[in-house]
């Protein structure tokens, strides 16, 4: 089994990462070490001339429906990084594909038919425009600033023969406080942007903004070769699980944000913080997911053949959403049923999330299936 995540390469268990660039949670400093190794030029996956490096930042994609009197269909806002993933093994040139936890829960949303706005964050250079072209693409419809940034983050790791990796990140994480095109039914954030700053301050405001109509969700998904202060992550991370509905975390997560404590137990004191309902992913062992009521229940994973782990979580935490959305439980007015989710609905939401998770591991990359895809299968 693979062990990249969206964001590059995961160490091996027990192994520590040869380096570790990148600001801590509350720096102040540069936040990147550049990597020279697979310069933009050499990038595989886009032409040598690009009209739209040319003609400069496009325009938002983000649109009215028609007569603002006359709402478009329930939308998501997911807020968070958009990077391109580099991955280089011993001996064989880079691989670059797109990624950020939070654009593939966008894109996942969007390929179960769900109309959805990515906040983010690139810049208009040749990865910045693979990424406008991947996301436009698949129907995500890009917030105004979204492409205004110095240039593209990348995540790189390098691999040698027995899988160890050496880290370098190249990461600028700083967008305005924006507002989408019409109030969102569900807002979403996590990883990398829900911490660094100081775009953390922007995703907070955000989610504060839009709390009062939207159901809130949020993924951790921490990155420990980034997030080095373990302590003011675990703050901020405690802070944004506070204000949340629905909170997704992996067993390793909550293994590093709380060492020595059983991943459940943590799971559950989150439950006492805020949260409707904590859900925890333990790869092939299935999840976990617990209700402020009191409510627990355990579902397996589907067996398959796995070609990688790339995407798998994120594609989960969009078919959460999507099930909650399908059940008529997503947005603030819904809150109070979100709390009291009878455990047949949740079951059948988790098993729904489980499914979609497992057919994106049996594909290389992040690449979850399409509504059309579930209906047939």
């Amino acid at each position: 089994m693979s062990n990249i995540t969206p964001e590059g390469p995961a160490p091996a268990e027990g192994a520590e990462p040869q380096h570790e660039a990148g600001q801590a949670v509350g720096g102040t400093g540069d936040v990147t070490e550049r990597s020279e190794r697979a310069p933009a030029e050499q990038d595989p996956f886009r032409p040598a001339s690009d009209p739209e490096l040319d003609e400069g930042p496009k325009p938002p994609t983000t649109t009215a429906y028609g007569d603002p009197e006359e709402p478009g269909p329930d939308s998501a806002l997911v807020i968070g990084e958009a990077l391109v993933d580099i991955v280089a093994r011993a001996g064989e040139e880079p691989v670059e594909h797109p990624g950020g936890s939070p654009a593939n829960v966008a894109l996942g949303l969007a390929r179960l038919g769900r109309d959805v706005e990515l906040v983010t964050w690139f810049g208009v250079d040749e990865r910045g425009a693979r990424l406008r072209t991947h996301l436009e693409g698949e129907n995500v419809r890009l917030s105004a600033a979204s492409a205004r940034a110095p240039r593209t983050s990348t995540a790189r790791a390098d691999l040698d023969a027995s899988g160890a990796a050496t880290y370098v990140f190249d990461l600028d994480w700083s967008p305005p406080v924006q507002d989408p095109d019409r109030p969102p039914l569900v807002v979403h954030a996590g990883s990398i942007a829900a911490v660094l700053e100081p775009g953390a301050a922007a995703v907070s405001e955000m989610v504060d903004r839009h709390r009062n109509v939207a159901t809130v969700t949020y993924d951790p998904n921490v990155r420990p070769q980034i997030m080095t202060d373990h302590g003011a992550t675990t703050d901020a991370v405690e802070r944004l699980v506070a204000r949340t509905d629905l909170v997704k975390v992996s067993d390793e997560d909550l293994a590093w944000l709380y060492p020595e404590v059983d991943p459940l137990e943590s799971a559950r004191r989150w439950l006492g913080s805020g949260p409707a309902v904590v859900c925890v992913t333990r790869g092939g062992d299935g999840c976990w997911a617990g209700t402020v009521g009191g409510l627990e229940t355990r579902i397996e994973s589907p067996r398959v053949e796995v070609a990688d782990t790339v995407g798998a979580g994120d594609s989960f935490m969009a078919a959460l959403i999507d099930g909650l959305w399908s059940a008529g439980l997503l947005g603030a007015a819904r809150r109070a049923d979100l709390r009291t989710i009878a455990e047949p609905v949740l079951r059948r939401v988790l098993e729904h999330a489980a499914r979609v998770a497992a057919i994106t591991v049996t594909r290389a990359g992040a690449n979850p299936p399409t509504r059309t895809e579930l209906t047939l299968g």
